[in-house]
């Protein structure tokens, strides 16, 4: 991030705000739950069998982009299984000892949510193996030689994990899922009817053409639709605005430099010096950083996976480019001699599950670099 380490407004990582908001306008059970229409019918039926069966539910994993509804629905979860909730994260969980102490305080049919689970140390993941299949955990006592195995029974229970990056999930973890979920970016019929549920649970009056607009500039995230229809309120509240139409909303968020494909100051930075001062590219993402004045962590991880979903960039062997897409959005004609430089076929998929991709896309840029000096 820059160095004031600004959170950009259109980012699906979630804000101290966002969690007050997010607490009062999550739905509270799945009929409310607005979009990922095929997870969620496959879920209803997990639950329901479970139900029926009088027994927890299969341990659920649910995977996808930050702000889709991950946590939502391990809430949701535990409440159609009318069972407590305990929530923690991959990333606070660094020692054995912690997942025991966790594990070992569950009640019967409890669901324990753990957030980014991939990032979970190895000791607790190997720990969690068996008390995902077994309901048992061995706790070790002493050191060397005079070590023993306590094994300690534990009451059945749900796990419920979310990743973001499921094929960084070792292989015997991911089978221990009854239930696995992935969750897709919505469409902007469906953010229109979550920001119409949230718009009527804060009191704003707006119109259709509004929530089209807000819905058109979120990105297909739930959780940006929301903090962008707040700062819409902010704006007609300072403005005097009683109801919201579309021109009031586009007014807006122009005002926080989102434009109308959802891309804000970062992203436009990154296709603009890509056209502009490198013609489109090829440029390595160090000195695409450089350029824009941001770490390259940044706009690899910031800026290239929505700009890549949305094809105005490419990633190639030998660095970024600018597709013709960008240059449209800027206003600007793709010269010809760009337009027949351009490869056939763009090495431009966001390897979002692994780190591996990224790293032999620096790799592949660091050679050709080598090789043209």
């Amino acid at each position: 991030m820059a160095a004031d380490q600004e959170q950009p407004l259109v980012s699906a990582a979630v804000d101290p705000e966002d969690r007050a908001v997010e607490a009062a306008l999550r739905p509270k059970n799945l009929d409310d739950f607005v979009g990922q229409a095929r997870v969620r019918r496959q879920l209803s039926l997990v639950l329901e069998a479970s139900r029926m069966r009088g027994r927890s539910a299969d341990h659920v994993l649910l995977s996808g982009p930050p702000g889709l509804g991950k946590t939502t629905l391990a809430m949701i979860i535990a409440a159609e299984m009318n069972a407590p909730l305990r929530i923690s994260s991959g990333p606070a969980i660094q020692h054995a000892g912690d997942l025991a102490a966790i594990l070992s305080s569950l009640t019967e049919g409890e669901v324990l949510f753990l957030d980014e689970i991939h990032r979970m140390s190895r000791p607790a993941e190997e720990m969690l193996y068996m008390a995902m299949e077994d309901f048992r955990v061995d706790i070790i006592v002493g050191k060397g030689p005079g070590a023993t195995a306590i094994p300690l029974d534990l009451p059945p229970f749900t796990l419920v994990g979310a990743t973001t990056r499921a094929g960084l999930l070792p292989g015997p973890l991911r089978d221990r899922f009854g239930f696995t979920g992935h969750l897709e970016f919505y469409s902007t019929g469906e953010l229109e009817l979550v920001l119409r549920r949230s718009a009527m649970m804060m009191d704003m009056r707006v119109n259709s053409a509004a929530f089209a607009e807000v819905a058109g500039r979120s990105r297909g995230t739930p959780r940006i639709a929301n903090r962008l229809l707040r700062r819409v309120r902010d704006w007609a509240l300072v403005h005097g605005v009683d109801v919201i139409d579309a021109r009031c909303a586009g007014s807006a968020l122009d005002m926080y430099e989102v434009d109308a494909k959802g891309l804000d100051r970062l992203d436009r930075a990154v296709l603009t010096a890509l056209v502009t001062k490198f013609n489109g590219g090829p440029v390595g993402l160090s000195t695409l950083a450089i350029a824009v004045g941001e770490e390259p962590e940044t706009v690899e991880t910031v800026a290239e996976p929505y700009l890549v979903r949305e094809g105005m960039l490419g990633r190639t062997p030998r660095g970024r480019i600018a597709t013709a897409a960008a240059w449209e959005h800027l206003g600007l004609v793709m010269p010809p001699t760009v337009a027949a430089a351009m490869p056939e076929d763009l090495f431009s998929v966001y390897q979002d599950d692994s780190s591996s991709g990224l790293e032999d896309s620096r790799r592949s840029e660091t050679e050709w670099s080598s090789r043209e000096g």
